[in-house]
């Protein structure tokens, strides 16, 4: 079984294949995931928002996520939490990101 941070790094790359759909950015480059967690066992556990409470894909997002990262090779359980505090807001988007989208 590959070692907990070999398979974060691959839980990671997997959560850049997720896009907001109301933003260009994938959702890991966006600040939308707060916290991953890798057990011993393949057990991920991931704590993601969304840009705002009454956001339209509120519950498909979390949904997507679940899915994309089961996918990982190595990933043996998955659980996604999601959670408003704190809020997201623009502050939370890398300097690099929000070079690419103009923010800056």
């Amino acid at each position: 079984m590959a070692d907990t941070n070999e398979l974060r790094q691959r839980v990671i790359e997997a959560l850049r294949t997720v896009f907001d759909p109301e933003i260009p950015v994938n959702i890991y480059d966006l600040g939308l995931v707060y916290d991953i967690a890798v057990g011993e066992n393949g057990a991920v556990s991931i704590v993601m928002t969304v840009t705002a409470p009454n956001c339209p894909v509120a519950d498909w997002l979390p949904k997507q996520v679940e899915q994309t990262v089961r996918s990982v090779e190595g990933v043996r359980d998955v659980k996604v939490e999601l959670t408003f505090d704190p809020p997201w807001d623009m502050s939370m988007i890398p300097e690099h990101v929000k070079l690419d989208l103009g923010l800056l």
